[in-house]
Protein backbone atom coordinates (compact mmCIF):
# COMPACT_ATOMS: atom_id res chain seq x y z
CA UNK A 1 0.00 0.00 0.00
CA UNK A 2 1.47 3.61 -0.64
CA UNK A 3 1.24 5.96 2.29
CA UNK A 4 -1.46 7.98 0.60
CA UNK A 5 -3.76 5.30 0.66
CA UNK A 6 -4.05 5.39 3.91
CA UNK A 7 -4.10 8.69 4.56
CA UNK A 8 -8.08 8.95 4.99
CA UNK A 9 -8.09 6.53 7.57
CA UNK A 10 -4.95 8.01 9.99
CA UNK A 11 -6.88 11.49 9.80
CA UNK A 12 -10.24 10.25 10.67
CA UNK A 13 -8.62 9.71 14.10
CA UNK A 14 -6.61 13.00 14.85
CA UNK A 15 -8.74 15.30 16.06
CA UNK A 16 -8.95 18.98 15.33
CA UNK A 17 -5.39 21.05 15.66
CA UNK A 18 -5.00 23.85 18.17
CA UNK A 19 -5.64 26.36 15.10
CA UNK A 20 -8.90 24.60 13.79
CA UNK A 21 -10.53 25.01 17.49
CA UNK A 22 -12.65 27.97 18.49
CA UNK A 23 -11.03 29.30 21.63
CA UNK A 24 -13.13 29.57 24.77
CA UNK A 25 -13.29 33.37 26.65
CA UNK A 26 -11.00 33.70 29.36
CA UNK A 27 -12.64 32.61 32.86
CA UNK A 28 -13.74 35.74 34.38
CA UNK A 29 -10.97 35.89 36.61
CA UNK A 30 -8.47 36.81 34.11
CA UNK A 31 -11.14 40.07 32.59
CA UNK A 32 -13.32 41.07 35.35
CA UNK A 33 -10.50 44.25 36.54
CA UNK A 34 -11.25 43.44 40.45
CA UNK A 35 -8.92 40.43 40.52
CA UNK A 36 -7.35 39.68 42.93
CA UNK A 37 -4.99 36.68 42.53
CA UNK A 38 -3.44 37.08 45.86
CA UNK A 39 -6.66 35.83 48.00
CA UNK A 40 -6.76 33.45 45.02
CA UNK A 41 -3.48 31.89 45.81
CA UNK A 42 -4.37 31.84 49.52
CA UNK A 43 -7.97 30.36 49.51
CA UNK A 44 -7.40 27.37 47.14
CA UNK A 45 -4.31 26.04 50.07
CA UNK A 46 -7.71 26.52 53.06
CA UNK A 47 -10.87 26.11 50.81
CA UNK A 48 -12.28 22.76 52.60
CA UNK A 49 -13.06 22.29 48.93
CA UNK A 50 -13.29 18.70 46.73
CA UNK A 51 -12.00 19.92 43.68
CA UNK A 52 -12.05 16.94 42.30
CA UNK A 53 -15.82 16.16 42.41
CA UNK A 54 -17.72 14.24 39.15
CA UNK A 55 -17.87 11.48 37.19
CA UNK A 56 -16.11 10.38 33.92
CA UNK A 57 -14.43 12.83 31.85
CA UNK A 58 -17.08 12.68 29.12
CA UNK A 59 -14.98 12.44 25.91
CA UNK A 60 -11.63 13.54 26.61
CA UNK A 61 -10.89 10.03 28.42
CA UNK A 62 -13.48 7.49 26.41
CA UNK A 63 -12.86 7.35 22.89
CA UNK A 64 -14.74 5.38 20.95
CA UNK A 65 -13.85 1.31 20.65
CA UNK A 66 -12.93 1.69 16.56
CA UNK A 67 -10.88 5.03 17.34
CA UNK A 68 -8.99 3.00 19.78
CA UNK A 69 -8.53 -0.22 17.39
CA UNK A 70 -7.67 1.66 14.47
CA UNK A 71 -4.82 3.54 16.05
CA UNK A 72 -3.65 0.17 18.31
CA UNK A 73 -3.92 -1.33 14.70
CA UNK A 74 -1.98 1.54 13.10
CA UNK A 75 0.87 1.82 15.79
CA UNK A 76 1.51 -1.91 15.76
CA UNK A 77 1.56 -2.66 12.17
CA UNK A 78 3.92 0.77 12.27
CA UNK A 79 6.58 -0.71 14.89
CA UNK A 80 6.17 -4.24 12.87
CA UNK A 81 9.61 -5.44 10.95
CA UNK A 82 8.68 -4.65 7.02
CA UNK A 83 7.46 -6.40 4.28
CA UNK A 84 9.81 -7.71 1.79
CA UNK A 85 9.91 -5.02 -0.91
CA UNK A 86 8.84 -5.12 -4.72
CA UNK A 87 10.35 -3.36 -7.08
CA UNK A 88 7.92 -0.76 -8.01
CA UNK A 89 7.48 2.68 -9.58
CA UNK A 90 9.36 5.33 -7.55
CA UNK A 91 6.37 6.73 -4.81
CA UNK A 92 6.11 10.10 -3.59
CA UNK A 93 8.48 10.07 -0.68
CA UNK A 94 11.23 8.22 -2.40
CA UNK A 95 13.72 11.10 -2.74
CA UNK A 96 14.29 9.62 1.99
CA UNK A 97 14.49 5.93 1.02
CA UNK A 98 12.79 3.36 -1.11
CA UNK A 99 11.26 1.82 2.40
CA UNK A 100 9.36 4.59 2.84
CA UNK A 101 6.70 3.57 0.11
CA UNK A 102 4.93 0.78 1.90
CA UNK A 103 4.54 2.40 5.09
CA UNK A 104 3.24 -0.66 7.59
CA UNK A 105 -0.21 1.35 8.12
CA UNK A 106 -3.52 -0.68 8.45
CA UNK A 107 -6.11 -0.66 5.61
CA UNK A 108 -9.47 -0.02 5.44
CA UNK A 109 -9.92 -4.18 4.76
CA UNK A 110 -8.02 -5.33 7.45
CA UNK A 111 -10.14 -6.63 10.28
CA UNK A 112 -10.17 -4.76 13.55
CA UNK A 113 -12.34 -5.36 16.33
CA UNK A 114 -15.66 -2.75 16.11
CA UNK A 115 -17.06 -4.42 19.40
CA UNK A 116 -17.86 -1.81 22.06
CA UNK A 117 -15.56 -2.64 25.53
CA UNK A 118 -14.58 -0.76 28.23
CA UNK A 119 -11.07 0.93 28.26
CA UNK A 120 -9.35 -1.79 30.65
CA UNK A 121 -11.31 -4.58 28.43
CA UNK A 122 -9.58 -2.94 25.48
CA UNK A 123 -6.27 -2.37 26.54
CA UNK A 124 -6.72 -5.80 27.89
CA UNK A 125 -7.66 -7.21 24.21
CA UNK A 126 -4.79 -5.06 22.37
CA UNK A 127 -2.07 -6.49 24.60
CA UNK A 128 -2.94 -9.82 24.16
CA UNK A 129 -3.34 -9.38 20.23
CA UNK A 130 -0.37 -10.67 17.40
CA UNK A 131 0.00 -7.24 16.62
CA UNK A 132 0.39 -6.21 19.86
CA UNK A 133 3.26 -8.70 20.72
CA UNK A 134 4.56 -7.65 17.40
CA UNK A 135 5.01 -4.21 18.34
CA UNK A 136 6.61 -5.10 21.83
CA UNK A 137 9.74 -5.63 20.33
CA UNK A 138 10.00 -2.02 19.82
CA UNK A 139 8.51 -0.37 23.29
CA UNK A 140 10.71 0.82 26.17
CA UNK A 141 11.00 -1.33 28.84
CA UNK A 142 9.42 -1.30 32.05
CA UNK A 143 5.73 -2.07 31.10
CA UNK A 144 3.32 -3.80 33.58
CA UNK A 145 1.77 -3.46 36.79
CA UNK A 146 -1.58 -2.95 38.26
CA UNK A 147 -3.70 0.02 39.26
CA UNK A 148 -6.69 1.06 41.66
CA UNK A 149 -8.50 3.86 41.18
CA UNK A 150 -10.11 7.02 43.71
CA UNK A 151 -11.91 9.85 42.59
CA UNK A 152 -11.41 9.32 39.15
CA UNK A 153 -7.48 9.05 39.14
CA UNK A 154 -6.08 5.47 39.55
CA UNK A 155 -2.94 4.93 41.86
CA UNK A 156 0.00 2.33 41.99
CA UNK A 157 -0.33 1.55 37.94
CA UNK A 158 3.36 0.99 37.83
CA UNK A 159 5.23 1.66 35.10
CA UNK A 160 2.26 1.89 32.92
CA UNK A 161 -0.82 -0.62 33.80
CA UNK A 162 -2.42 1.81 30.50
CA UNK A 163 0.82 1.22 28.51
CA UNK A 164 -0.68 -0.38 25.65
CA UNK A 165 -2.94 2.29 24.81
CA UNK A 166 0.06 4.87 25.52
CA UNK A 167 0.80 4.60 21.57
CA UNK A 168 2.43 7.82 21.29
CA UNK A 169 5.42 6.37 23.54
CA UNK A 170 5.56 2.80 21.42
CA UNK A 171 5.85 5.50 18.40
CA UNK A 172 8.39 8.30 19.55
CA UNK A 173 10.74 6.54 21.46
CA UNK A 174 11.94 4.24 18.10
CA UNK A 175 11.58 7.35 16.19
CA UNK A 176 13.91 8.82 18.98
CA UNK A 177 16.57 5.78 18.48
CA UNK A 178 16.02 6.16 14.81
CA UNK A 179 17.38 9.79 14.76
CA UNK A 180 20.08 9.39 16.98
CA UNK A 181 20.75 5.97 14.84
CA UNK A 182 20.52 8.32 11.46
CA UNK A 183 18.44 5.75 10.11
CA UNK A 184 17.06 8.25 7.95
CA UNK A 185 14.31 5.75 5.82
CA UNK A 186 13.37 4.73 9.72
CA UNK A 187 12.95 8.01 10.34
CA UNK A 188 10.84 9.77 7.58
CA UNK A 189 8.27 6.76 7.74
CA UNK A 190 7.80 7.63 11.72
CA UNK A 191 7.53 11.09 11.31
CA UNK A 192 4.65 10.49 9.17
CA UNK A 193 2.67 8.32 10.65
CA UNK A 194 3.39 10.61 13.94
CA UNK A 195 2.64 13.71 12.06
CA UNK A 196 -0.83 12.38 10.44
CA UNK A 197 -1.18 11.37 14.39
CA UNK A 198 -0.25 14.27 16.33
CA UNK A 199 -2.09 17.32 17.55
CA UNK A 200 -1.87 19.66 20.69
CA UNK A 201 -5.62 19.42 21.18
CA UNK A 202 -6.71 16.05 21.76
CA UNK A 203 -6.17 13.28 24.64
CA UNK A 204 -2.57 13.07 26.08
CA UNK A 205 -1.80 10.63 23.96
CA UNK A 206 -2.39 13.03 20.06
CA UNK A 207 -0.87 15.83 22.40
CA UNK A 208 2.51 13.82 23.25
CA UNK A 209 2.94 12.48 19.92
CA UNK A 210 3.06 16.52 18.66
CA UNK A 211 5.21 17.81 21.42
CA UNK A 212 7.56 14.89 20.99
CA UNK A 213 7.52 14.96 17.28
CA UNK A 214 8.35 18.99 17.43
CA UNK A 215 11.34 17.87 19.62
CA UNK A 216 12.66 15.32 17.39
CA UNK A 217 12.67 17.58 14.45
CA UNK A 218 14.48 20.28 16.37
CA UNK A 219 17.00 17.14 17.39
CA UNK A 220 17.32 15.99 13.76
CA UNK A 221 20.21 18.60 12.22
CA UNK A 222 22.52 18.23 15.57
CA UNK A 223 22.09 14.18 15.42
CA UNK A 224 22.47 13.43 11.54
CA UNK A 225 23.94 17.17 10.20
CA UNK A 226 22.23 19.50 8.38
CA UNK A 227 22.75 18.21 4.84
CA UNK A 228 21.35 14.37 5.71
CA UNK A 229 18.41 16.34 7.85
CA UNK A 230 17.04 18.46 4.76
CA UNK A 231 16.34 15.19 2.75
CA UNK A 232 13.96 14.54 5.34
CA UNK A 233 10.12 15.79 5.33
CA UNK A 234 9.17 16.86 8.22
CA UNK A 235 5.49 17.32 9.20
CA UNK A 236 4.20 20.71 10.35
CA UNK A 237 4.77 20.44 13.95
CA UNK A 238 5.41 24.41 15.73
CA UNK A 239 3.41 24.72 18.54
CA UNK A 240 0.15 27.15 18.07
CA UNK A 241 0.26 28.41 21.57
CA UNK A 242 2.15 31.51 22.49
CA UNK A 243 5.34 31.18 24.41
CA UNK A 244 5.17 31.03 28.16
CA UNK A 245 7.32 34.18 28.94
CA UNK A 246 5.42 35.57 25.65
CA UNK A 247 1.56 35.33 26.95
CA UNK A 248 -0.12 38.44 27.95
CA UNK A 249 0.27 39.05 31.57
CA UNK A 250 -3.14 38.35 32.80
CA UNK A 251 -3.62 34.99 31.08
CA UNK A 252 0.06 34.28 33.01
CA UNK A 253 -0.98 34.84 36.35
CA UNK A 254 -4.35 33.41 35.77
CA UNK A 255 -2.68 30.15 34.35
CA UNK A 256 -0.24 29.65 37.48
CA UNK A 257 -2.98 30.23 39.84
CA UNK A 258 -5.38 28.16 38.23
CA UNK A 259 -2.71 25.83 37.80
CA UNK A 260 -1.82 25.33 41.55
CA UNK A 261 -5.19 25.15 42.59
CA UNK A 262 -6.04 22.00 40.40
CA UNK A 263 -2.85 20.23 40.64
CA UNK A 264 -0.67 19.79 43.10
CA UNK A 265 2.68 19.79 40.67
CA UNK A 266 4.32 22.68 42.12
CA UNK A 267 1.74 23.51 44.65
CA UNK A 268 2.88 20.89 46.67
CA UNK A 269 6.31 21.13 46.54
CA UNK A 270 5.76 25.13 47.35
CA UNK A 271 3.58 24.48 50.67
CA UNK A 272 6.29 21.97 51.86
CA UNK A 273 8.74 24.82 51.33
CA UNK A 274 6.78 27.23 52.86
CA UNK A 275 6.40 24.79 56.28
CA UNK A 276 10.42 24.41 56.44
CA UNK A 277 10.94 28.23 55.95
CA UNK A 278 8.39 29.34 58.49
CA UNK A 279 9.80 26.93 60.95
CA UNK A 280 13.32 28.09 60.21
CA UNK A 281 12.17 31.36 60.92
CA UNK A 282 10.86 30.48 64.17
CA UNK A 283 13.95 29.17 65.83
CA UNK A 284 14.98 32.80 66.77
CA UNK A 285 12.19 32.54 69.58
CA UNK A 286 10.43 35.76 71.22
CA UNK A 287 13.82 36.40 73.17
CA UNK A 288 15.50 37.18 69.71
CA UNK A 289 13.88 37.23 67.03
CA UNK A 290 15.41 37.72 63.64
CA UNK A 291 14.49 39.16 59.92
CA UNK A 292 13.78 36.12 57.59
CA UNK A 293 15.62 36.41 53.96
CA UNK A 294 14.49 33.95 51.17
CA UNK A 295 16.32 33.77 48.20
CA UNK A 296 13.98 33.13 45.64
CA UNK A 297 15.04 30.95 42.37
CA UNK A 298 12.39 28.96 42.00
CA UNK A 299 9.04 29.36 39.25
CA UNK A 300 6.10 30.13 41.17
CA UNK A 301 6.65 33.90 39.83
CA UNK A 302 5.22 34.76 43.28
CA UNK A 303 2.05 32.73 44.11
CA UNK A 304 3.82 30.88 46.71
CA UNK A 305 4.37 33.72 49.05
CA UNK A 306 1.15 35.05 49.96
CA UNK A 307 0.75 31.70 51.97
CA UNK A 308 4.21 31.98 53.84
CA UNK A 309 3.12 35.81 54.80
CA UNK A 310 0.04 34.74 56.30
CA UNK A 311 1.74 31.61 58.00
CA UNK A 312 4.47 34.02 59.35
CA UNK A 313 2.18 36.16 61.23
CA UNK A 314 0.18 33.17 63.00
CA UNK A 315 3.55 31.84 64.66
CA UNK A 316 2.62 31.22 68.20
CA UNK A 317 4.63 32.84 71.29
CA UNK A 318 5.43 36.01 69.59
CA UNK A 319 7.84 34.13 67.04
CA UNK A 320 6.98 35.90 63.88
CA UNK A 321 10.62 37.63 62.25
CA UNK A 322 10.51 41.60 62.74
CA UNK A 323 10.93 41.99 58.96
CA UNK A 324 11.03 39.61 55.52
CA UNK A 325 12.99 40.39 53.00
CA UNK A 326 12.38 37.94 49.22
CA UNK A 327 15.37 38.47 46.77
CA UNK A 328 13.88 36.85 43.65
CA UNK A 329 16.62 35.63 40.73
CA UNK A 330 15.88 36.52 37.43
CA UNK A 331 15.71 33.81 35.09
CA UNK A 332 19.62 34.93 34.35
CA UNK A 333 21.01 33.39 37.17
CA UNK A 334 20.28 29.90 36.32
CA UNK A 335 19.84 28.45 32.54
CA UNK A 336 16.74 28.38 30.94
CA UNK A 337 14.36 25.97 32.54
CA UNK A 338 10.81 25.52 31.91
CA UNK A 339 8.58 27.62 33.87
CA UNK A 340 11.41 30.28 34.67
CA UNK A 341 10.50 33.20 32.74
CA UNK A 342 7.92 35.38 32.96
CA UNK A 343 6.47 37.85 30.50
CA UNK A 344 7.41 41.44 29.83
CA UNK A 345 4.99 43.62 32.21
CA UNK A 346 4.38 41.08 34.57
CA UNK A 347 5.57 42.31 38.38
CA UNK A 348 4.09 40.49 41.41
CA UNK A 349 5.88 42.98 43.84
CA UNK A 350 3.23 45.50 43.94
CA UNK A 351 0.15 42.68 44.72
CA UNK A 352 2.36 41.08 47.11
CA UNK A 353 4.15 44.47 49.28
CA UNK A 354 0.22 45.32 49.33
CA UNK A 355 -0.94 42.43 50.64
CA UNK A 356 1.29 42.51 53.71
CA UNK A 357 0.78 45.63 54.34
CA UNK A 358 -2.50 44.70 55.22
CA UNK A 359 -1.83 41.70 57.41
CA UNK A 360 0.63 44.09 59.35
CA UNK A 361 4.08 42.37 58.07
CA UNK A 362 7.47 44.09 57.47
CA UNK A 363 8.27 43.43 53.54
CA UNK A 364 10.74 44.47 51.27
CA UNK A 365 11.50 42.55 47.66
CA UNK A 366 14.50 43.21 45.59
CA UNK A 367 15.70 41.56 42.24
CA UNK A 368 18.78 39.91 41.53
CA UNK A 369 20.55 39.12 38.06
CA UNK A 370 22.46 36.52 39.35
CA UNK A 371 23.25 34.54 42.73
CA UNK A 372 26.72 37.04 43.40
CA UNK A 373 24.43 40.17 43.41
CA UNK A 374 22.31 38.94 46.35
CA UNK A 375 23.18 41.26 49.48
CA UNK A 376 23.04 38.77 52.98
CA UNK A 377 24.09 40.02 56.35
CA UNK A 378 21.50 42.26 57.50
CA UNK A 379 20.71 42.82 60.71
CA UNK A 380 16.43 42.78 62.10
CA UNK A 381 15.75 46.25 63.48
CA UNK A 382 15.53 44.25 67.21
CA UNK A 383 19.15 43.65 66.37
CA UNK A 384 19.44 39.71 65.74
CA UNK A 385 20.45 38.32 63.15
CA UNK A 386 18.85 37.20 59.51
CA UNK A 387 17.89 33.61 58.80
CA UNK A 388 18.41 33.26 55.06
CA UNK A 389 16.85 30.80 53.02
CA UNK A 390 17.51 29.73 49.38
CA UNK A 391 14.54 28.22 47.90
CA UNK A 392 15.83 26.58 44.97
CA UNK A 393 12.34 24.87 42.65
CA UNK A 394 12.95 23.21 39.29
CA UNK A 395 15.41 25.93 38.16
CA UNK A 396 18.65 23.43 37.56
CA UNK A 397 17.32 20.04 36.29
CA UNK A 398 17.78 21.53 32.82
CA UNK A 399 21.43 22.98 33.46
CA UNK A 400 24.78 21.55 32.53
CA UNK A 401 27.00 19.50 34.91
CA UNK A 402 29.31 22.30 35.03
CA UNK A 403 26.24 25.02 35.28
CA UNK A 404 25.39 23.24 37.92
CA UNK A 405 28.08 22.60 40.13
CA UNK A 406 28.88 26.52 40.02
CA UNK A 407 25.47 27.88 40.77
CA UNK A 408 25.72 25.48 44.04
CA UNK A 409 29.36 26.59 44.96
CA UNK A 410 27.76 30.15 44.93
CA UNK A 411 24.46 28.81 47.38
CA UNK A 412 27.14 27.59 49.40
CA UNK A 413 29.04 30.49 49.79
CA UNK A 414 26.23 32.57 51.27
CA UNK A 415 26.49 30.30 53.70
CA UNK A 416 22.16 29.87 54.49
CA UNK A 417 20.63 28.18 57.37
CA UNK A 418 18.27 26.18 54.96
CA UNK A 419 18.50 25.24 51.34
CA UNK A 420 15.18 23.96 49.61
CA UNK A 421 15.69 21.81 46.75
CA UNK A 422 12.92 20.77 44.47
CA UNK A 423 12.96 18.98 41.07
CA UNK A 424 11.98 16.45 39.04
CA UNK A 425 12.59 13.12 39.71
CA UNK A 426 13.62 10.78 36.21
CA UNK A 427 16.77 10.74 34.53
CA UNK A 428 17.76 8.32 31.84
CA UNK A 429 20.93 5.91 30.69
CA UNK A 430 22.81 8.77 29.63
CA UNK A 431 22.73 8.57 25.70
CA UNK A 432 20.38 10.80 24.07
CA UNK A 433 17.66 8.32 22.76
CA UNK A 434 17.69 7.47 26.75
CA UNK A 435 17.23 10.99 28.17
CA UNK A 436 14.89 11.57 25.43
CA UNK A 437 12.66 8.41 26.74
CA UNK A 438 13.12 9.54 30.47
CA UNK A 439 11.56 13.20 29.71
CA UNK A 440 8.51 11.81 27.72
CA UNK A 441 7.53 9.92 30.49
CA UNK A 442 7.40 12.90 32.83
CA UNK A 443 6.11 15.13 30.11
CA UNK A 444 3.14 12.08 29.52
CA UNK A 445 2.62 12.36 33.66
CA UNK A 446 1.91 16.26 33.10
CA UNK A 447 -0.24 15.97 30.10
CA UNK A 448 -2.43 13.40 31.63
CA UNK A 449 -2.80 14.56 35.05
CA UNK A 450 -3.76 18.22 33.38
CA UNK A 451 -6.10 16.20 31.63
CA UNK A 452 -7.61 14.85 35.13
CA UNK A 453 -6.71 18.29 36.66
CA UNK A 454 -9.16 20.77 34.21
CA UNK A 455 -11.49 17.38 33.76
CA UNK A 456 -10.41 16.98 29.92
CA UNK A 457 -11.59 20.43 29.15
CA UNK A 458 -9.72 22.61 26.93
CA UNK A 459 -8.66 26.20 27.51
CA UNK A 460 -5.73 28.74 27.05
CA UNK A 461 -4.81 28.39 30.69
CA UNK A 462 -4.06 24.32 29.98
CA UNK A 463 -3.06 25.17 26.60
CA UNK A 464 -0.16 27.55 28.14
CA UNK A 465 0.67 25.70 30.96
CA UNK A 466 0.78 22.59 28.30
CA UNK A 467 2.65 24.29 25.52
CA UNK A 468 5.93 25.43 27.87
CA UNK A 469 6.04 22.03 30.14
CA UNK A 470 6.59 20.10 26.10
CA UNK A 471 9.61 22.39 25.80
CA UNK A 472 11.17 19.74 28.19
CA UNK A 473 11.64 17.27 26.00
CA UNK A 474 13.84 18.97 23.65
CA UNK A 475 16.32 19.96 26.57
CA UNK A 476 19.76 18.31 25.94
CA UNK A 477 20.74 18.00 29.30
CA UNK A 478 20.55 15.05 31.62
CA UNK A 479 18.25 14.17 34.25
CA UNK A 480 18.54 13.10 37.04
CA UNK A 481 16.39 11.09 40.38
CA UNK A 482 16.74 11.67 43.81
CA UNK A 483 19.92 9.37 44.49
CA UNK A 484 22.31 11.72 41.76
CA UNK A 485 20.87 14.69 43.56
CA UNK A 486 21.87 13.59 47.05
CA UNK A 487 25.33 13.11 45.93
CA UNK A 488 25.25 16.54 44.00
CA UNK A 489 24.32 18.70 47.32
CA UNK A 490 26.98 16.42 49.37
CA UNK A 491 29.69 16.77 46.82
CA UNK A 492 28.60 20.87 47.48
CA UNK A 493 28.83 20.63 51.03
CA UNK A 494 25.42 20.60 52.25
CA UNK A 495 24.13 17.79 54.62
CA UNK A 496 20.17 16.62 54.09
CA UNK A 497 17.91 17.78 56.68
CA UNK A 498 14.08 16.86 57.82
CA UNK A 499 10.84 17.80 57.22
CA UNK A 500 8.86 17.73 60.67
CA UNK A 501 5.94 15.69 61.25
CA UNK A 502 3.35 19.17 60.93
CA UNK A 503 4.70 19.95 57.50
CA UNK A 504 4.14 16.47 56.36
CA UNK A 505 1.18 15.97 57.14
CA UNK A 506 -0.35 19.07 56.22
CA UNK A 507 1.28 18.34 52.38
CA UNK A 508 -1.21 14.77 53.06
CA UNK A 509 -3.69 16.90 53.81
CA UNK A 510 -3.02 19.55 50.65
CA UNK A 511 -2.75 16.08 48.57
CA UNK A 512 -6.51 14.88 49.73
CA UNK A 513 -8.12 18.03 47.26
CA UNK A 514 -6.03 17.04 43.99
CA UNK A 515 -6.99 14.33 41.59
CA UNK A 516 -6.90 11.03 43.74
CA UNK A 517 -4.05 9.93 41.07
CA UNK A 518 -1.45 11.70 43.19
CA UNK A 519 -0.17 10.34 46.15
CA UNK A 520 3.30 11.36 48.28
CA UNK A 521 5.53 9.21 49.90
CA UNK A 522 7.97 10.63 52.79
CA UNK A 523 11.42 9.09 53.52
CA UNK A 524 11.61 8.93 57.06
CA UNK A 525 14.29 10.83 59.07
CA UNK A 526 16.29 11.75 56.93
CA UNK A 527 14.87 11.99 53.48
CA UNK A 528 13.36 13.89 50.50
CA UNK A 529 9.75 13.90 50.52
CA UNK A 530 8.15 12.47 46.91
CA UNK A 531 5.50 13.71 45.17
CA UNK A 532 3.67 10.40 42.28
CA UNK A 533 1.34 10.11 39.94
CA UNK A 534 -0.51 6.75 39.63
CA UNK A 535 2.32 5.65 41.48
CA UNK A 536 5.29 7.11 39.18
CA UNK A 537 7.98 9.12 40.17
CA UNK A 538 6.96 13.21 39.32
CA UNK A 539 9.00 15.20 41.60
CA UNK A 540 10.85 15.48 45.25
CA UNK A 541 11.19 18.30 47.50
CA UNK A 542 14.25 18.19 50.34
CA UNK A 543 16.07 20.27 52.46
CA UNK A 544 19.53 21.00 53.12
CA UNK A 545 21.81 22.51 55.51
CA UNK A 546 25.69 23.61 54.96
CA UNK A 547 28.04 20.80 56.50
CA UNK A 548 29.98 21.16 59.35
CA UNK A 549 33.59 21.46 58.94
CA UNK A 550 35.96 18.29 60.39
Amino acid sequence: MHISSSCCKIACMKPMSCHEQEHPELAATTTNSGFDWLEDSISFLTADVDITDGGGYGWWSNPTAAQQDDIGSVVAQTLSPPAPLLTTASPPLAHTSSSIASPAVSSPSEPSSKKRKSPAHRASAHSGSNQRRRADKDRPAGAGGGSGSKKGGSKGGGAGSDRDTRWAEQLLNPCAAAVEAGNLSRVQHLFYVLGELASFSGDANHRLAAHGLHALARRLPAAVGPAAAATVRVPPCECPTPAFAGAEPRLFRASLIRFHEVSPWFALPNALANAAIAQAASRGGPAEPRALHVVDLGVSHGVQWPTLLESLTRLPGGRAPPSVRLTVAGPAATPPAPFSASPPGYDFSPHLLRYAKSINLQLAISRAASLDSVQHGFTSPSGGGEALVVCLQFRLGHAGADERTEILRKVRGLNPELVVVSELDGGGDGTAAGEFTARLELLWRFLESTSAAFKGRDGEERRLLEAEAGTSVASEAAGAGREAWRERMAAAGFEEAAFGDEAVESAKSLLRKYDGGWEMSASGAAGAVALRWKGQPVSFCSLWRPACSG
